[in-house]
């Protein structure tokens, strides 16, 4: 029985004490006025009462009642109920006023001053009962006394409400008197009625139907609930559903059981109260635990700043006060919302746990949904009652619950059962058995504290029961059969929430409530009434008095409670079974495991030995791993299994592997039962010495987990206590086991037996009972004995002289150092392992042992605490520990000095590697291990054979570093594994540590990157020294980076000597290379003497100076201006021996070039024509100008050798702008440079306008640059044709008309280019500026006349120009919008007058940086302009490579989702850069196509400038498409033109700390991506990209070394014989080596290759059509990467030796396996053309004939095939031979496809969309969709319709007849000159149609035609005029034309 209510209080409003202006509450009375003793008065309550603050009002509020909760610090929660009226009184303040408190008065605000005022009163009732309706009623019913003034008394009413007695929960058996005690009250007081309606009813009904009365006519039942276990919950929970939504509450549910901070908003206080009721009712079984206040009060809100977790309720109020909370979640329960903070990440339950709560969540809820799309939904489909509906969603809850927690009770440990059951919870074991590990919901719950409350308060194994017990056990089948169905989990959903109310309403239909509520007039009326009366306390403490008195005289009321044993449901090992989630192994997997050991202890060791692999893997599955330890069990007798030592070796290895995969929680309990093996299995070393496996299987974090010893030994104590109450069981006869249901007999469980002897327990004797207790502790204190030398078995290392630390958790707070696992012969030589980085410098070895003792006590003390031992027994402990340990270390090292004596494994022989010729063997080879890294095709993940790890050594030569080897695993172990890669190429090496599944420990690992996306990990085996592989890192290094380049593999190949770092060899061109010396050091010193008195400052730039060239560098810079032209020309005395290199240089490829482009020739002087626009100057012969340009340069013909000088010092590096190519069409030129000088420092100081007195250097030298500008401008043809002279006059757009056709529909289209490239911002900040230095700068303002083509050649235009505004940017959207010819308002406001303006093209484009266009002067004229675009750095292309051979080569394995490849290619930005630097080139070809040059400067010029310049001419000339132009281009362009091969390659010691940048590489990535689009236009094939991406970084030849001509030729090397006489094989340049295997072998030649004539490629450049290059991703492990082919060829011979030699009379297969990443695929599958000329050549040889060279063959084939097509009427199937199938869906070219609206002609450019791979003719260029001829067949239903039609030719030609073809499918109208033409002359196409309409007879048209057979088609492009034979013809024609277009 329980008190109703504990106090009665009343508070009011405390008028005299005021604090800082606000109100206070004092309690006016309590009763009882003394402490009950179970119960103390609640503090505080005052501040609860008005949790907004004390205030008076102007108006009378409404009554109000709410009930708050207060936890004591016992946490007992106390419910406050609150009823709140107001009082009338007079306001204070005018008495003060008027009492001369004038000074206080004045603190007041001032404000309207109420005469009357009313203050908040409150009645509080204080419970530790939760029954809010009873509280209402009680509270109201005494205010109903006090208001309408009723006779009753209102101590009587106070007396009977705090004397009401009430069941706890189902009532209690009651004598006769039902009623609070009223017999003792005078019965003038008590009612008459009250008796007579209050006859005993039913025994049962009174368990929980208590009727009570508080004597003033009222009476209200209250049903207390059956089970007080179970929370009651009215209807809150459905309330806060509908507050909030499921997804809402499902996430404070989850926060609340991981523990956040959640706090509720409302601006009601009663539904604050309630929800967080509901939110409590939804954990049930757990029970919250952390700080609980359903309603805080404003005073005391610095509370939500607590650490701790929380739920607490807050008034809106009060919102903006909570604004800054940062860790808190807020449900705003009136807005229906849920706030996460970013900072709080929330775990949500597992799925499908989680989806299929919120459909039983939603069936509840809104049941009509799942109807709602029914056509005859059923009639009755309505949410349950409020009250009904919330015990529905807790039962969905209970059910939730019941699922999570399945099973709970087989992972209790029951340790002691006497005195008090002691029971803990196996957290590993239970998330193992349900695979929920990884499971962050799950881990954080029972890691909670409410999850600790539920184990101690659910665990033991004798109690009363109740619903949630019974669903866990009983209904755990059924819930997993229905919950896949949710129908049927509603069905058990519904019979939950059955039990959950009848719990809660015993007898819904009882309702005997009679409580009066104030009359309305009490309530409206507002006259003063009397204030709440003083009220008797004597009167009601006598009441009080009475009840305590009777209840003391009455029997104690004993409710005997049902307790019970717990069942304990299905174990969890069925329901994981079940469900599949177990990983699945096979049987015959076991089977392979339980034949090993068999073999093993059969003692046959070669079965054991082919079986090992095969069980290595089967051991990643956990059924093989619980297998493993069952069978081992079965072979240890009596605690001891003494093996030889390859058993021994072969059962340390499963076990370390077992171990390998466990985790450190053991959540698998695998290292539980492998534990009592590593101390069974031993060998016998020497006399009376013997090793255990523990000694070999210490290296596993689980070890070192306090966690899982504490488990062990908790289950062993269990095991040994049921062992114990057993025996003393059996001595009574008992039988230790069960029947089940079923009749099988069942072993008793431990929690079974513990609940029997906690029954038993009472009826036990005091002897008996002490007897048991200290067994249990015995038992207890024994096992922690065995675990103290458990742990140091297992805790300290075989040797412990060398301090090798314990790792991880409490052993020595050190990172883990993996090391490996220790077996027979090295088990001693663990030891070297361990140095000094492990964590401790010079320690004693007895600090290991102190770390040990230390975590065994530690140990110790927590168990023994938990399991109650004594504490006599705890300190026996302590001193036994150190002895232990010390013994313990004693016997190891007995054995340790022993095992050293081991005979060696045997180990596998080492391969040696074939080498190139030239290449030597720096390192012969170590024995090392190669480790699988994260490619996971290798590792046999992911099909095939596991060729990783192997076993092999590894070579470091001259060139490469080779590792050779056969795979570990015997089934795969007659593969040879090679993986190797050009030393040149590291780009990383560190150490780590490596743990391995192998026989051997490994001592330490490396693991080098290449940047030809290889990656090595390696372990050392041990019989390699430490310092050898010391000496291996440091070789390897001086080799990476030698001293200077001609340390390099390309200069020493061939040269002996082991290590020759800086060869002093002769070098055979001495004097070529002497006389270049000379003559610049003569030319430098020659000019510094003459000028050494005004060397001026210069800007040293450091990045381009290598060690020998900085005082060079500085002369080179410092030269002055006005030096006299001889000396800088020297050209009168150029001497015999300088003419020999001038010779050289003309042969140099650039001239070549340039000649073929017509820019110029080398002729005399005298003899060349002044009209060629370009001339080839020499002015750099002596590199004086520009060390990294060539010696000759194309520069205009108007500028003079000494302009050039100063000139190029405006330009960074000296680079000045020069010709590298010309349009052969447009003869448009495309120029390059580095970027200008950025402006010194002081002028940013000087106002940008104040004028200069003297003309500056900067004027002249800026002027010059116009002037070179301007010479390039009128060297162009288009510019001449347009005006003879340059005024302003002549400049108009008629050369817009140079190619009409062409460039009037090509122009528009490089508007959208540049929007993309310019990234479509309208004004981009700190660009070029126009007016550098103040002047007015004129400005084009444009816009897109709104006329017909016709009207082209309108008046000319004039020009709008603005002031320079103060602001130096002023580049103005108008760049873009020009050339997109979209409509750009006037910038000066003039009127916008189409005509009056004119589209206008610039002469040059220079494309620059934004960060860099800030001193130029922009054109005043608009002859040139400026593009400025953003470029990539070269730190961010060296940081992408990074991370793509990251992404590309990972070096572990990951399965983290934003680890994958994509996301990391992604991350890299590769293809970001590489669509920059396309979409760049793409732009640039739009632009010469057009007609216009481009000046590409960019940075210093030779990086992304070099990048575009090369693409443009690759996209735009098809001679640099074949081998022999590209190999011109590279050299043009990337080695003449200084791109900085050796320092961007960090190939020398002097650029090791610049890194790897490999900018060439990604322009071979572009080419790359051109060459997928285009498969047909190249002559070369991917292979040689590779091959050249490769070399490039190999150092193998020395085309790619040396950073500009200069330094080569200073060296020597650029005009050296072809190759060497002393060593014929060894080839200098990748080009001679191309050429010479391109004579023997088609690989580097595309078969594909078919080019159209002039055809200008416009690759896609979005990332989308981007294909990661295959060079990243793919590799050959049969024989190292495919790039060298000498060692190809010496491999196939050897293997045929060898094949020759082996024994033939074996029958020998067709079949081969092909593995794609050990096999070269080329090689092993070749195509089918490559097949062919391979038999061709065999044939040819075996027949002894002289077989053709390989290229002749294929070109013969080629014109005979051609020949045939012509001849044959139709095409034959042969033509499409050339045409490789995968053409579909590749273009030739793409076609731009433009549509022309009628309005201001805005052009769509085909480049934006990336559907459109339409390919359309342009016309005046050849048809892009003649593809379609190649494959043209004759059926029907391509040729829809055709027809003779006489077609008009263009103005002035003719009509002529042509063969019309109308084709419906691919949308075309096609001509041919006849029938039989196969040649498609031209193709109208109908997508661009816009109308066919009957034409006129116009001039030349065919005589005797009728009128009416004439029909136009018009285009968008143009009018096609067209006549039939007839008119009905005619029409024909037409309506068919018309029909194919509806038909599209």
């Amino acid at each position: 029985m329980a008190r109703l209510a504990d106090y009665f209080v009343v508070v009011g409003y405390d008028l005299d004490n005021r604090v800082e202006g606000e109100g206070q509450g004092r309690i006016l009375q309590r009763f009882p006025e003394k402490d009950w003793e179970d119960s103390p008065f609640p503090q505080g309550i005052e501040l609860f009462c008005q949790p907004s603050g004390w205030q008076l009002v102007p108006e009378r509020q409404p009554a109000s009642f709410f009930v708050a909760v207060l936890t004591d610090i016992n946490s007992e929660r106390h419910y406050c109920a609150c009823f709140t009226f107001w009082e009338g009184l007079d306001n204070p303040q005018l008495k003060k006023v008027d009492a001369g408190d004038a000074d206080e008065a004045d603190e007041e605000p001032v404000g309207v001053q109420h005469a009357k005022l009313f203050a908040p009163k409150s009645l509080v009732v204080v419970s530790r009962l939760d029954y809010t309706e009873a509280f209402r009623n009680c509270l109201g019913l005494i205010y109903t006394v006090h208001v309408d003034g009723l006779s009753t008394p209102l101590e009587t009413v106070i007396g009977n409400l705090l004397t009401c007695v009430i069941p706890v929960a189902g009532g209690s058996q009651i004598d006769e008197s039902p009623v609070c005690s009223l017999d003792k009250v005078p019965q003038s007081l008590a009612c008459d009625w009250l008796l007579a309606c209050l006859q005993p009813g039913p025994e049962e009904r009174e368990d929980s139907l208590r009727t009570i009365t508080l004597g003033a006519g009222d009476r209200q039942v209250i049903q207390t609930p059956i089970n007080d276990a179970l929370p009651v919950s009215g209807s809150s929970v459905a309330q806060l559903f509908r507050q909030l939504g499921i997804v809402n509450v499902l996430y404070l549910f989850c926060a609340a059981l991981t523990e956040h901070k959640i706090l509720f908003l409302s601006s009601s206080y009663q539904r604050l109260t309630d929800a967080c009721r509901g939110l409590l009712a939804i954990m049930f079984p757990l029970k919250y635990s952390f700080t609980y206040v359903p309603i805080l009060p404003g005073k005391l809100l610095e509370v939500l700043s607590t650490p701790t977790p929380f739920i607490i309720g807050v008034n809106s109020f009060f919102r903006s006060e909570t604004q800054e909370l940062l860790d808190v979640i807020i449900a705003d329960l009136d807005g229906g919302t849920v706030t996460i903070p970013e900072c709080v990440h929330i775990s949500l339950l597992p799925e499908p746990l989680l989806q299929q709560t919120q459909t039983a969540l939603s069936m509840v809820l809104d049941p009509e949904l799942e109807f709602s799309d029914q056509a005859f939904p059923p009639q009755s489909m309505h949410a349950s009652a409020l009250k009904i509906q919330d015990k529905e969603i807790r039962a969905v809850f209970l059910w939730l619950f019941a699922r999570l927690f399945q099973g709970y009770r087989w992972c209790l440990h029951i340790i002691r059962i006497h005195p008090e059951p002691v029971i803990r919870f196996h957290k590993a074991a239970f998330l193992g058995q349900r695979s929920l590990t990884e499971d962050d919901f799950l881990m954080k719950v029972l890691d909670g504290m409410a999850f600790a409350g539920f184990v101690s308060e659910r665990g033991p194994p004798y109690r009363a029961t109740d619903l949630f017990d019974d669903l866990v056990a009983n209904q755990v089948e059924r819930i997993r059969q229905e919950e896949t169905c949710p129908h049927k989990v509603m069905n058990h959903v519904k019979e939950l929430a059955e039990q959950l109310f009848k719990n809660e309403n015993p007898y819904p239909t009882v309702a005997m409530h009679k409580v009066q509520r104030p009359s309305e007039t009490s309530q409206s009326t507002d006259q003063s009434r009397t204030p709440f009366p003083v009220l008797d306390d004597v009167a009601v403490q006598l009441f009080i008095d009475h009840a305590v008195a009777k209840l003391k005289s009455s029997p104690p009321v004993v409710k005997a409670e049902l307790k019970s044993m717990v069942p304990s449901g299905p174990p969890l090992g069925d329901i994981v079974d079940r469900n599949g989630n177990v990983m699945a192994n096979s049987a015959r997997r076991l089977e392979v495991v339980r034949n090993c050991i068999t073999y093993i202890f059969d003692n046959k060791m070669l079965e054991a030995k082919k079986l090992m692999p095969a069980v290595l893997r089967a051991l990643k599955g956990r059924t093989a791993r619980v297998c493993l330890t069952q069978e081992l069990n079965q072979h240890v007798l009596q605690n001891r299994a003494v093996l030889d030592d390859q058993q021994f070796d072969y059962i340390v290895r499963m076990m370390n592997c077992t171990l390998q995969d466990c985790s450190h929680m053991d959540e698998h309990g695998i290292a539980a039962a492998l534990l009592p093996l590593v101390t069974a299995f031993c060998r016998k070393l020497g006399a009376g010495i013997t090793q255990f496996a523990y000694s070999c299987v210490q290296e596993h974090m689980v070890w070192t987990t306090m966690q899982f010893w504490e488990a062990m030994f908790y289950s062993d104590v269990q095991n040994h206590i049921k062992a114990l109450y057993m025996e003393t069981d059996d001595g009574d006869q008992q039988s230790n086991s069960q029947q089940d249901d079923s009749g099988n007999r069942r072993e008793i469980s431990a929690l079974e037996l513990a609940a029997e002897q906690n029954r038993l327990w009472p009826t036990l004797t005091k002897e008996l009972q002490t007897e048991r207790v200290q067994k249990e502790e015995s038992t207890v204190f024994s096992q922690a004995i065995h675990y103290a030398n458990r742990m140091s078995y297992l805790l300290l290392p075989l040797d412990t002289s060398k301090n090798r630390l314990l790792r991880s958790s409490g052993l020595g707070d050190v990172e883990s150092v993996s090391n490996s696992y220790v077996t027979n012969s090295i088990a001693g030589s663990m030891a070297e392992s361990y140095d000094t980085e492990s964590g401790f410098e010079d320690a004693e070895s007895s600090d290991v042992a102190n770390s040990v003792v230390r975590f065994i006590n530690r140990f110790v003390d927590k168990v023994c605490n938990e399991s109650g031992v004594t504490n006599e027994h705890l300190k026996a402990l302590h001193t036994m520990i150190p002895d232990i340990v010390q013994m313990h270390i004693e016997t190891l090292d007995a054995v340790h000095r022993e095992s050293k004596r081991l005979p060696p494994i045997q180990k596998p022989k080492l391969l040696r590697p074939t080498l190139l010729p030239g290449e030597e063997l720096v390192m012969d080879g170590m024995r090392v291990h190669l480790i699988p890294d994260g490619r996971e095709e290798a590792t046999g993940q992911m099909g095939g054979p596991p060729l990783l790890p192997a076993e092999g050594a590894i070579f470091l030569t001259t060139y490469r570093l080779i590792f050779k080897g056969t795979p570990s695993d015997a089934l795969v172990g007659e593969q040879i594994v090679t993986r190797s890669f050009p030393i040149a190429s590291l780009t990383k090496e560190k150490r780590i540590s490596v743990t391995l599944t192998m026989d051997q420990f490994v001592q330490e690992g490396l693991q080098l990157r290449s940047c030809t996306f290889q990656l090595m990990k390696i372990a050392f085996d041990e019989e390699v020294a430490s310092d050898l592989a010391e000496s291996f890192r440091k070789h390897l290094h001086k080799l990476r980076f030698p001293q200077h380049v001609q340390g390099t593999f390309a200069f020493t190949v061939g040269q002996s000597g082991k290590l020759a770092l800086e060869p002093k060899t002769k070098d055979k061109n001495q004097s070529l290379k002497t006389l270049s010396k000379n003559l610049v050091k003569n030319a430098k010193r020659t000019i510094s003497r003459q000028y050494v008195g005004r060397k001026k400052e210069a800007p040293a730039t450091w990045e381009n100076r290598s060690s020998f060239q900085s005082e060079l560098d500085e002369d080179e810079i410092s030269v002055s201006e006005e030096v006299d032209q001889s000396v800088l020309t020297l050209s009168s005395t150029i001497r015999s021996s300088d003419r020999q290199t001038m010779s050289n240089v003309v042969e140099r490829a650039c001239c070549r070039d340039y000649q073929r482009l017509g820019l110029g020739t080398l002729s005399n002087s005298l003899t060349r024509s002044k009209n060629e626009p370009f001339r080839i100057s020499t002015a750099n012969r002596m590199y004086t100008v520009c060390r990294s340009y060539p010696g000759l340069l194309i520069v205009p013909q108007s500028i003079v050798d000494s302009t050039i000088q100063r000139i190029s010092r405006c330009y960074r590096q000296n680079r000045f702008p020069v010709v590298c190519w010309r349009h052969s069409r447009t003869k448009a030129v495309l120029l390059r440079s580095a970027g200008l000088h950025a402006k010194g420092v002081v002028s940013f100081f000087k106002s940008p306008n104040a004028p200069t007195a003297v003309p500056s250097q900067a004027d002249s030298t800026s002027l010059e640059q116009e002037k070179y500008l301007q010479a390039i401008i009128s060297s162009m043809p288009s510019y001449s044709e347009s005006t003879g002279r340059n005024t302003l006059s002549g400049f108009t757009s008629t050369h817009m008309n140079t190619s009409e056709s062409s460039d009037k529909l090509r122009q528009p289209k490089i508007g959208d280019l540049m929007k993309q490239v310019l990234g479509n911002k309208e004004d981009v900040p700190g660009t070029f500026s126009r007016g550098a230095l103040g002047q007015k700068a004129k400005v084009i303002s444009l816009s897109q006349p709104k006329v017909s083509g016709k009207a082209r050649n309108s008046p000319r235009g004039k020009w709008g120009s603005i002031r320079g505004s103060g602001r130096l940017s002023a580049y103005n959207p108008d760049i873009g919008t020009r050339l997109a010819g979209k409509e750009s308002p006037q910038p000066n406001g003039g009127p916008n007058d189409p005509l009056f303006l004119r589209q206008q093209k610039a002469y040059l484009y220079i494309i620059g940086d934004k960060a860099q266009l800030k001193g130029g002067k922009q054109d005043s004229f608009q002859q040139w302009e400026v593009i400025p675009i953003e470029v990539c750095d070269v730190r961010q292309v060296k940081n992408s490579f990074k991370k793509l051979m990251k992404a590309c080569v990972p070096s572990s394995q990951t399965t983290e989702p934003n680890m994958s490849f994509l996301r990391l290619l992604e991350d890299s930005e590769w293809m970001t850069l590489l669509h920059r630097v396309l979409q760049v080139s793409v732009l640039v070809v739009e632009l010469l196509d057009t007609g216009s040059s481009v000046m590409v400067s960019l940075e210093d010029g030779w990086d992304v400038t070099t990048q575009v310049v090369s693409l443009v001419q690759l996209l735009s000339d098809p001679y640099y498409r074949t081998i022999d132009g590209f190999r011109l281009l590279v050299e043009k362009e990337w080695l003449s033109f200084g791109h900085r091969f050796s320092h961007r390659g960090a190939q020398t010691l002097g650029s090791q700390s610049s890194g790897f940048t490999p900018v060439f590489l990604q322009f071979l990535d572009c080419v790359h991506q051109i060459h997928l689009q285009f498969p047909m236009e190249f002559e070369f094939s991917q292979y040689y990209l590779k091959f050249l991406a490769y070399h490039y970084m190999s150092n193998r030849f020395r085309t790619f070394l040396l950073d500009s001509d200069y330094d080569r030729i200073e060296l020597g090397v650029l005009y050296e014989e072809k190759s060497d006489r002393r060593n014929p094989h060894v080839c200098k340049s990748v080009w001679d080596y191309v050429d010479r295997l391109n004579k023997k072998a088609p690989v580097f030649y595309n078969y594909m290759y078919s080019p159209e004539d002039e055809e200008v490629l416009r690759p896609y450049t979005f990332i989308s059509n981007l294909k990661v290059w295959d060079f990243y991703l793919e590799e050959t492990l049969s024989d190292g990467p495919p790039y060298d082919w000498e060692l190809r060829s010496r491999q196939e011979s050897l293997a045929e030796e060898t094949a020759e030699k082996a024994d033939t009379g074996a029958p020998k297969s067709q079949r081969h396996s092909v593995w794609p990443c050990y096999d070269n695929l080329s090689k092993v599958m070749p195509d089918a053309i490559t097949k062919l000329l391979q038999d061709l050549q065999n044939l040819e040889a075996e027949l002894g004939q002289t077989s053709d060279k390989w290229k002749d063959t294929w070109d013969k084939i080629k014109t005979t095939q051609r020949t045939e097509t012509k001849l044959e009427s139709k095409p034959s199937f042969s033509s499409s031979l050339l045409m490789s199938s995968n053409l579909s869906h590749q273009r030739r070219s793409q076609g731009v496809y433009l549509q022309d609206s009628r309005v201001g002609s805005s052009i769509k450019l085909g480049l934006d969309c990336e559907a459109s791979a339409t390919s359309t003719p342009v016309a005046g260029r050849p048809s892009t969709s003649t593809l379609y001829s190649q494959f043209q067949s004759t059926e029907s239903e391509n040729r829809s319709f055709e027809g003779i039609l006489y077609k008009r030719g263009a103005l002035l030609k003719p009509w002529k007849p042509r063969w019309f073809v109308l084709d419906k499918t691919k949308h075309e109208l096609r001509y041919y000159d006849s029938r039989q033409d196969k040649d498609c002359k031209g193709v109208i196409e109908l997508s661009d149609m816009e109308s066919v309409t009957v034409g006129t007879p116009a001039m030349g048209a065919p005589k005797n035609v009728e009128e009416k057979a004439f029909f136009d088609l018009k285009t968008s492009k143009r009018m096609y005029n067209l006549c039939a034979q007839d008119s009905s013809n005619a029409q024909l024609w037409m309506d068919s034309i018309q029909s194919s277009l509806s038909d599209a």
